[in-house]
């Protein structure tokens, strides 16, 4: 082959050569700016999720506020909700019934620090209907019926509080089950609570009450155990995302930047 032919031919090849890595690099610039789009928008769209999840939450402790705050409602009315599908959770009732004390149930719990339970006991009403109420706190000592015998109130009682909603299954997988055996709940199973000992369903209201504060001559249990510390982080949550794509943004800029400089 001829020095002619030969300088053809690496010029060919070297013209090949360039437009081969022109393409090359083309095709690694869209895909980096398509990575760095899809990027952008999943982290905006988890920002924007973040403050819908704000302004949820923000109208659920609105309506929490204003349950508590509104006058004790019979017990009808909140069965009337629970009826049509209306949440029940937080709306102050009152009822007056006595206690079956011989059929308590115990719940797992902490309260103000210690180890301990909540004693649901049903209140049997002049209808005949039947409430499970969490009367409040006792300690792990105090879990038997007779180390708080002054709290056992007998006769008629009138009990105000907040309704509780029941929960159709256990809320997650780490919470362990039910010891019936022991008495022992670890999550609030309430048609369990009210078969174990022997209450009949059609007759038990299908949703609890958290007795409120209201002290008695036995001091144990200790009412007005309801929690309303209900997190809310998402403003938060929002912030971190919108910030990570302003600062992809940025990068993505400075090294564009860069790139033409």
């Amino acid at each position: 082959m001829s020095s002619s032919a030969t300088m053809r031919a690496r010029a060919r090849s070297i013209v090949a050569d360039t437009v081969s890595n022109k393409k090359s690099g083309l095709i690694g610039r869209v895909a980096g700016i398509v990575l760095v789009l899809l990027a952008l928008v999943i982290l905006l769209a988890l920002g924007t999720w973040q403050m819908e999840r704000l302004a949820w939450k923000e109208g659920l402790l609105a309506s929490i506020a204003e349950r508590r705050a509104a006058p004790p409602a019979d017990l009808a009315a909140i069965e009337a909700l629970a009826k049509a599908g209306e949440d029940v959770d937080y709306r102050t009732v009152r009822v007056i019934g006595t206690y079956l004390n011989n059929k308590e149930r115990h719940f797992f719990a902490t309260y103000g620090g210690r180890t301990g339970y909540y004693i649901y006991t049903p209140l049997l009403l002049a209808n005949s209907q039947i409430v499970l109420v969490n009367r409040g706190f006792v300690t792990f000592e105090a879990k038997e019926p007779e180390m708080r015998k002054q709290g056992q109130l007998t006769g008629e009682q009138t009990v105000t509080g907040l309704s509780r909603a029941k929960l159709l299954e256990k809320p997650s997988w780490a919470v362990p089950d039910n010891d019936v055996v022991k008495n022992i709940f670890y999550w609030k199973d309430l048609d369990v609570m009210a078969s174990s000992v022997g209450l009949d369903p059609a007759k038990v209201v299908p949703f609890f009450i958290d007795a409120d504060a209201t002290p008695h001559d036995g001091g144990m249990p200790i009412g007005g155990v309801t929690q309303f510390d209900l997190p809310n982080s998402h403003l938060q949550y929002a912030m971190t995302w919108y910030g990570l794509a302003a600062a992809l943004v940025v990068i993505s800029g400075i090294f564009i930047f860069r790139r033409k400089t």
